[in-house]
């Protein structure tokens, strides 16, 4: 089905936010947003840099040790990403731009595939066939946590794949069908050529650093997307799972969680998931705002990843013998419906 064969649009229920309040929290600001993405670069660059200059003067454990947290901040360049696809990270469309390839090209994500696919989603969460994106009832156990956690070599052998594939021209699935249409022959184009851009750009990337020596730079660049991801993982899966499909109702198919501002820094606010999707448009750093001003029509939202995965994991566990459960969070008494 191309996505342009669609049903009509969601009445999705939204907690009423005054105007004035409203436009405040959708006001983008390059200070915020330069504070954000240096800040998140910063540390990659610390911590990656850390790591060179460990390599031969330290003991390799200590140098595993930095490489290790160097792979799991950078695994939440996929949340700067994905702030980026949305154009709200800068009041500056330039510098949303600019940031928008360096993390692509970093991270290997394709922002024409992920777009097309991320407006389905926001427009139609949870409401299968029209968002594919996430898709209910997810089965996670530890074995899957386990794969992600240190090293992941099968992540690295899909995205190549799908890279090499994309940079071929070639589309697979239902889902990138309907998104890419033969008639849509300017995204095919746009889409296939970042492809090349990206496999062509770390080829080169690896062939300079052989030729001058630069071993770890592939390592705490190139490959840095594919290990260290236990936390992108704890803090991603938490978002939707064990929730509800085909509802009009953003508290009940996105999870809010609280977690310290810290690791809130790395993941780009998105632990505010049931009000980024309530209001797309607020740059993810007004986000803790306007949970302050929605949060009496919220259900309960843990604090802690700890909480989120007692909840989660009692999801899991009923699914095993009631695969149609999907969880109903109680709201709030006075909250709107």
């Amino acid at each position: 089905m191309n996505v342009d064969q669609r049903k009509s649009s969601i009445a999705w229920y939204r907690t009423p936010v005054d105007r004035a309040t409203l436009d405040a929290l959708n006001r983008r600001s390059d200070v915020k947003g330069l504070l954000q993405t240096f800040g998140h670069l910063g540390l990659l660059a610390l911590t990656g840099g850390a790591a060179w200059y460990a390599a031969g003067r330290w003991a390799f454990p200590v140098v595993l040790l930095i490489l290790f947290a160097h792979g799991t901040f950078y695994a939440f360049l996929l949340n700067g990403f994905h702030e980026l696809c949305h154009k709200s990270v800068f009041r500056t469309k330039a510098l949303n731009t600019i940031f928008l390839y360096i993390f692509s090209f970093l991270g290997w994500y394709n922002p024409v595939m992920f777009w097309a696919s991320h407006q389905e989603h926001h427009k139609y969460t949870l409401h299968p066939p029209d968002d594919m994106e996430v898709l209910l009832p997810v089965k996670l156990t530890l074995k899957h946590f386990y794969k992600a956690a240190i090293l992941n070599p099968w992540l690295l052998i899909d995205s190549l794949k799908g890279v090499i594939r994309l940079s071929r021209g070639r589309l697979q699935g239902e889902w990138e069908n309907a998104l890419f249409p033969p008639a849509a022959t300017d995204a095919r184009r746009r889409l296939f050529t970042w492809a090349r851009i990206t496999l062509f750009g770390h080829a080169l990337l690896i062939v300079v650093s052989a030729a001058l020596g630069w071993w770890m730079l592939p390592v705490v660049v190139t490959l840095a997307p594919f290990y260290g991801g236990w936390l992108l993982f704890l803090c991603n899966n938490a978002q939707h799972i064990g929730l509800q499909d085909d509802v009009p109702d953003y508290r009940l198919c996105c999870r809010t969680i609280i977690l310290n501002p810290f690791v809130s820094f790395l993941y780009w606010r998105m632990n505010y998931h049931t009000e980024h999707h309530m209001y797309a448009a607020a740059p993810c750093y007004n986000l803790p705002k306007l949970h302050q001003a929605i949060k009496h029509d919220l259900p309960h939202c843990p604090v802690g990843l700890v909480e989120t995965w007692r909840v989660i994991s009692a999801i899991l566990e009923r699914q095993k013998t009631e695969p149609e459960y999907a969880f109903a969070p109680e709201l709030p008494a006075q909250a709107g419906a």
